[in-house]
């Protein structure tokens, strides 16, 4: 087992750190951040491990391997330099595949997050109920603290998992099925198109927060944040502090501003529950149309592809398909199974017709680029998959490519 191989070679690291696993389907990596964000902000040194960066320190570099959880050499490494740098916290994005292959072998993890559980990853599961029983793997190793999403359909069955201690945090949102009220609460919330604010109540405090990162799914990824603030007994206003300066997670909502007269943001979102919250937020936010750039990714989940479009051709004024990371498959093919959902989706309002208010532009630069062409003033252009990634993998080789590369050359041509 290369897990149990990298642990020794690297002399089993992650038994001498004190380690938070982050899972779920959606919200990790900007969970991941945020909680690392609050604990420098306490003067702990900090490693972080996410799909979009490591780091150590003050040291940060991007993480290139279009791998959330890296392989077990390179998360053994990274943990022996966290170790050897003297990190007091380590927080790794630890994803279902990683908890099945056992690549997280040898972590002792102290706390463990799970931000929700939803549609993803089913062409290696096959079931819900065996990616969910996976995840659930990282929440039976003997960690002392868990933290669960309070208005997730999941709770219950995770609750029954664990014997020690457990966080629950969750909102007041009417539109929520909940159950009991949760430890770390979020109240007389209200939404803007650029953030939020909303009040956090726990046990032993209350506060006010400001949030800079639009959605309510933010909300959430800042509770489950705020839960390990909490049980750290981190003072809850230097908390407050470092969630308020955040602006931006990379590729996560990510606005590109040149100047242009319309929105353009950039987001990772590839699973249906992420899309339909992220054009949820646009849509409630909108004052022009909203131009939605997306498509799917290859050798992975098919069922989704189809819901993936019907989404996009509910919430989407005008829709574009194109390639996204087709690994070996026929990226054409892919396109056109994105695309046999998007006359679902579409009501008689606003019915997708190809050539008019829907397209299938194989080349994502030129995707992007008839977006930018198509978009007005006060539009919305929502480009989704790639996020932050530098790459696009074609076959077996990764190609040089970013979504914020190609957009910003192309609003500089727009302005010029």
């Amino acid at each position: 087992m290369r897990g149990v191989l990298a642990a020794a070679i690297y002399g089993y690291p992650g038994r001498k750190l004190k380690i938070i696993g982050v899972t779920g389907t959606n919200g990790k990596t900007t969970t991941a951040n945020m909680i690392a964000k609050i604990l420098e902000k306490a003067n702990y040194k900090v490693g972080l491990a996410t799909t979009i960066n490591f780091k150590i320190g003050r040291e940060e570099w991007v993480n290139q391997t279009k791998m959330t959880t890296v392989s077990p050499f390179q998360l053994q490494k990274f943990l022996k330099q966290c170790l050897d740098a003297g990190c007091h916290w380590v927080i790794v994005e630890t994803t279902s595949h990683a908890i099945a292959q056992y690549r997280n072998f040898g972590i002792n993890y102290h706390m463990a997050i799970l931000t929700n559980i939803t549609h993803d990853h089913l062409d290696y599961h096959k079931t819900f109920e065996e990616y969910r029983d996976t995840k659930a793997k990282l929440f039976s190793t003997g960690q002392t603290i868990n933290i669960l999403n309070n208005d997730d359909k999941s709770i219950e069955y995770f609750e029954k998992l664990m014997a020690k201690d457990i966080v629950s945090y969750g909102t007041d949102m009417p539109d929520v099925e909940r159950r009991g009220r949760p430890d770390i609460l979020g109240k007389k919330i209200i939404l803007e198109s650029t953030g939020s604010m909303f009040t956090v109540i726990t046990p032993t405090s209350q506060i006010g927060i400001n949030l800079r990162l639009p959605g309510k799914f933010n909300i959430y990824n800042t509770l489950a944040a705020l839960s390990i603030a909490f049980k750290l007994k981190i003072n809850f206003e230097l908390a407050k502090e470092a969630i308020e300066k955040i602006t931006n997670i990379p590729g996560r909502m990510e606005k590109i501003d040149m100047g242009q007269s319309f929105t353009l943001l950039i987001d990772y979102a590839h699973t249906p529950d992420a899309l339909e919250k992220i054009y949820q937020t646009l849509e409630a936010a909108k004052r022009g149309r909203i131009v939605a750039v997306l498509g799917a990714c290859g050798d992975r989940d098919k069922s989704k592809r189809p819901i993936l479009g019907a989404l996009a051709g509910r919430f989407a004024d005008i829709v574009i398909i194109t390639n996204e990371d087709p690994y070996t498959e026929d990226p054409v093919k892919i396109i056109e199974e994105v695309a046999s959902g998007v006359p679902r989706g579409s009501d008689q309002k606003n019915p997708k017709i190809e050539g008019k208010n829907f397209f299938k532009i194989l080349n994502r630069k030129d995707a992007i680029a008839k977006a930018i062409e198509l978009a007005y003033a006060d539009d919305i252009v929502i480009i989704t998959g790639k996020g932050a990634e530098e790459s696009m993998v074609v076959g077996h080789e990764k190609v040089p490519f970013s979504d914020k590369k190609v957009v910003k050359d192309l609003l500089l041509r727009r302005m010029q």
